[in-house]
């Protein structure tokens, strides 16, 4: 697939770079209108353009891949969407609900295929979680817990991920929302959130620490936070009446069977990036369906706003069925 990046800053570039050994998807054009992105297209060999409108009308280009700031992608997605192109959209796909079904809407209506960019869930070790579970080797499944922290807001110093709008609920939206995706894909939609923001200081970088407690439709319990500004740290840990499976990093598992001990499992290292634009280009070409599902999208979205709410009011808030 021949494939626009739109929106080169970091993640933008780091698509970009994973793409370089793959045979599915080649980047031929940039679209970033910032001063900035012309050095970052040079380094990187691209065209660039500053309007989505000069990759849209290219019939050479079947598909795009956005990672732009999270308000700009109902209008880039629908956009896209209608002109026939495929689209491969960076998380979150929207700050609500209501903008996620009409991206949805709009690439069904045109026949194009919407992928979400979750890469963690092509971590060998969270697939090897999944596979862990769905083969019922915990027995019932009781509690979960995740954490994902990291220190990119030491490097921010300004811009719009540090914006309160575009990135609201402190770390949340920029780390705390894979671990969501993690929870939800596990173990189902939530039904019920308990969240709190502990905020250190307002200067740049930002420091805070977010967590909630989440009561699943199924009946199940779930833990979550993140700390911004800390070393890196990811953890999901699934607990069942027959044993608990942790996941340490990108390809550590470590099972705890009852009456067993533990069992530390080292998964082979892949490209988590590249593979998950590969399934994209997979999709959109008719093969296997892209694995994040955009009912598991509603889902994790609905939950994203339901905490969010919890943030604001200080307590606990209910989803809609």
């Amino acid at each position: 697939m021949d494939a626009a990046i739109v929106g080169l800053g970091r993640w933008g570039r780091r698509l970009v770079e994973s793409s370089v050994q793959s045979r599915h998807i080649r980047f031929v054009r940039a679209v970033d209108p910032a001063p900035e992105a012309r050095a970052n297209a040079q380094a990187l060999d691209l065209p660039l353009c500053s309007s989505i409108d000069d990759v849209l009308s290219d019939t050479g280009i079947s598909g795009v891949v956005i990672a732009t700031p999270h308000s700009l992608h109902r209008v880039q997605v629908i956009a896209a969407a209608r002109a026939g192109k495929h689209v491969f959209c960076e998380k979150p796909l929207a700050l609500n609900v209501a903008d996620a079904s009409a991206m949805l809407d709009a690439c069904r209506r045109a026949g194009v295929r919407l992928a979400v960019g979750h890469n963690r869930r092509f971590w060998p070790a969270m697939k090897a979680l999944k596979e862990t579970v769905t083969a019922g080797r915990l027995g019932r499944l009781l509690h979960i817990e995740g954490h994902n922290s990291n220190e990119n807001s030491n490097r921010v110093t300004g811009g719009w991920r540090a914006s309160a709008d575009e990135s609201p609920g402190g770390g949340f939206t920029g780390a705390g929302l894979h671990v969501l995706d993690a929870l939800i894909h596990l173990f189902g939609p939530a039904r019920r959130v308990y969240a709190q923001l502990r905020a250190y200081r307002e200067e740049l970088p930002p420091l805070d620490a977010m967590s909630a407690v989440y009561e699943f439709a199924s009946g199940m319990s779930g833990l979550l936070a993140t700390v911004r500004a800390t070393p890196f740290y990811w953890r999901v840990q699934v607990f069942g009446s027959l044993g608990s499976a942790e996941v340490l990093g990108e390809t550590e598992l470590i099972l705890r069977l009852s009456g067993q001990e533990a069992q530390t499992i080292a998964c082979e290292s892949t490209d988590s990036v590249r593979e998950e634009l590969e399934a994209f280009v997979q999709a959109a070409e008719g093969g296997a369906e892209y694995p994040v599902r955009h009912g598991e999208v509603l889902a994790t979205l609905a939950a994203f706003e339901a905490t969010l709410a919890s943030l604001r009011t200080g307590q606990p808030v209910a989803l809609q069925p």
